[in-house]
């Protein structure tokens, strides 16, 4: 496990970074590509250790997938095109692959069997193999399907209406994909609108599904042709330098090509009304998603709170905005957050402990955390524990850290940024 020692105390940040493709459309493109009929072909796709898990996984399921300077060929032949693997699927870190690849492995007539890492063996699964069980699907997992492994016997399903006990992107797309393959009209109900790349997706293949308010419905049958994709950067790893820029005296950023689904934007709609020195300039081009660019600058912040439906719009982002909190006149709270305990760490109680490390007034709740400002941080020895978004915000933490920030398990970073770093220090000045 690497341990790594982080810059600190520097003077300002400045200059022009291009953002990565954006990780969970990067996912999506790889899985609608290898059930659509025909050749598509994916740019700006993102190499992270997520992402090529799943790129893994479809090729042990007969996918043909050729990789080139973050370019994708794929070769699709539809649902039917897939076939038993000979061994186990490794999702290794990866939610979204294991939960979206159990929809889309229901509904196939064939074996399979699901691993991950050890944070994946303490996420749950029941959200996900609970449904597809009342869909006609065998799955079963270590503590009754709970937790992986999860194996898998999948078959002719059944139309469902289902509504969602917590709002999970992840599980809504395991039960779209699922629903694809039903045969009938499938309802999957929202509690609170989440990201929506998944029926984005669908649009962009040819497919047909329709979003009413929070009340989703797809038809099964449906053939899915190939398409070309350009995968935007993710706005959930810009969120780093958006609050680097913010929060870092003297400091200048410009983000290229950062995707805008109104989906994933909350992190802007908190910046915004936190006062942040935010603009963004939108192409007007024809993608399936939005995307522009952002210029940040440093700002005077005020605390909030954050809390109800903007929460799924920002759920990957609240360890980043925990940190911006701290360099904010006033309190800030968030609430409504319970869904970051069952992400690759417990972030709540991660975020509160490793800030606190570095000096940071901040205290943990059921839902979320109060954090108090203006902080003054110190330094120290932190940990990402594994959990990439934990690894970059405390690298931000550091640029404002008066004494030495030595971070343990920074090789988690590469899981959804491999180049994190040599773009944050062109930054540094």
């Amino acid at each position: 496990m690497a341990s790594l020692k982080l810059k600190n105390n520097i003077n300002r940040l400045f200059g022009e970074v291009t953002i990565p493709g954006d990780k969970s459309i990067s996912h999506r493109s790889v899985m609608f590509g290898s059930i659509a009929y025909g050749e598509t072909k994916v740019t700006n796709f993102l190499p992270g250790d997520d992402c090529l898990s799943t790129i893994s996984c479809f090729r042990k399921l007969g996918v043909i997938i050729e990789e080139s300077d973050n370019q994708l060929r794929i070769i699709g032949n539809g649902f039917e095109g897939l076939t038993e693997p000979d061994g186990v699927l490794d999702v290794g870190n990866s939610g979204t692959t294991i939960r979206l690849l159990m929809g889309i492995l229901a509904g196939r007539p064939f074996f399979s069997t699901l691993v991950g890492d050890e944070s994946i063996g303490k996420r749950p699964m029941t959200r996900v193999t609970g449904p597809l069980t009342s869909m006609g699907a065998w799955l079963d997992g270590r503590k009754d399907g709970a937790f992986t492994p999860i194996s898998i016997r999948g078959g002719q399903l059944n139309p469902f209406h289902y509504e969602l006990p917590v709002a999970s992107a992840q599980v809504k797309s395991a039960l779209i994909l699922a629903g694809l393959q039903a045969e009938g009209e499938s309802t999957i109900i929202e509690p609170a609108e989440t990201r929506d790349h998944t029926e984005r997706m669908i649009r962009q293949f040819g497919g047909d599904i329709n979003k009413d308010n929070k009340v989703i419905t797809v038809k099964g049958g449906q053939r899915l042709t190939a398409s070309t994709i350009h995968v935007p950067g993710d706005i959930s790893s810009a969120a780093f330098f958006l609050v680097a820029g913010a929060v870092i005296p003297g400091s200048e950023i410009v983000l290229k090509n950062v995707g805008l689904n109104p989906t994933r934007t909350g992190i802007i709609e908190v910046l915004k009304k936190m006062g942040a020195d935010l603009e963004i300039v939108q192409k007007d081009d024809n993608s399936f998603e939005p995307a522009g660019d952002f210029i940040i600058k440093t700002s005077n912040l005020k605390g909030i709170v954050v809390e109800g439906d903007i929460i799924p719009k920002l759920i990957d982002e609240i360890p980043i905005i925990a940190l911006l909190a701290t360099q904010a006149e006033g309190k800030t709270v968030i609430k409504d957050a319970e869904e970051l305990k069952v992400k690759e760490t417990n972030r709540i109680d991660t975020v509160v402990n490793e800030l606190r490390k570095l000096g940071a007034s901040i205290e943990a709740t059921n839902d979320g955390m109060i954090i108090y400002g203006k902080s003054n941080l110190n330094g120290g020895r932190v940990s990402s524990h594994g959990d990439h978004r934990i690894g970059m915000m405390l690298s931000i933490a550091a640029l404002l850290c008066i004494n030495n920030v030595e971070l343990e398990q920074s090789e988690a970073i590469s899981v959804s940024y491999p180049n994190f770093f040599a773009h944050l220090n062109s930054l540094i000045h």
